[in-house]
């Protein structure tokens, strides 16, 4: 079955390249592109796809408030902000909206398409740059030893293997649980790390134990 994505994205030449790069998958079904928040709001509600491709800075609502909102109403929705920007101060907002993934838009096609399939599968895409400011981030202001001490053997278990870069039906696999379990735990694990989701986990995860 094709995985589906509705693109928000304010610029028509570059929401087009996105439709086309899209297009370009066989495994990949684009629902549709809106140039607002406002516009793909109801859209996504209405059509729940499997990701969201989303811009930070659109007219009128921002695509961090878009974020929040569908998270609100939609909290397993997979949205990756797909933008030009890579200030600290944007990334750490988005992925508090509850971001699953961040791709800065220099990225190859090929990469675009790969974050929409590993998100899917319960990844958190996020391009190298992006990834070397949230691990630094949290080396700053370092680990507390209390979330990590909180942590059952189990869920410190699945936060190493999430680490390692597997995937949650991966890591169901490897433990032999199911797949939901596994996003039971992942939960929890965000719940006692104080964090709000899986990437930031991970890279508190990786500040600890570099």
């Amino acid at each position: 079955m094709k995985k589906t994505v509705v693109v928000v994205e304010d610029d028509a030449g570059l929401r087009e390249q996105l439709v086309q790069i899209l297009e370009t998958a066989p495994d990949i079904k684009c629902l549709g592109a809106f140039r607002s928040g406002e516009e793909a709001l109801p859209q996504i509600l209405e059509k729940r796809p499997d990701v969201v491709l989303m811009d930070i800075k659109l007219p009128g609502m921002s695509g961090i408030q878009c974020v929040a909102e569908v998270k609100k109403l939609v909290p397993d929705m997979q949205i990756i902000m797909v933008t030009i920007y890579e200030d600290s101060e944007r990334i750490f907002r988005a992925l508090k909206a509850g971001a699953n993934g961040y791709l800065v838009k220099s990225g190859p096609p090929e990469q675009l398409l790969e974050s929409i399939r590993d998100v899917h599968k319960g990844g958190a895409p996020m391009s190298s740059p992006i990834a070397r400011k949230v691990v630094k981030h949290f080396h700053l202001i370092g680990p507390s030893v209390t979330e990590t001490e909180n942590l059952s053997p189990r869920e410190r278990e699945v936060l190493d293997l999430l680490g390692q870069g597997f995937i949650y039906k991966e890591i169901a696999d490897k433990l032999n649980i199911g797949a939901e379990t596994v996003r039971t735990y992942v939960k929890n694990i965000c719940q006692k790390m104080h964090v709000r989701g899986r990437i930031e986990a991970v890279a508190k995860h990786r500040a600890e134990f570099p």
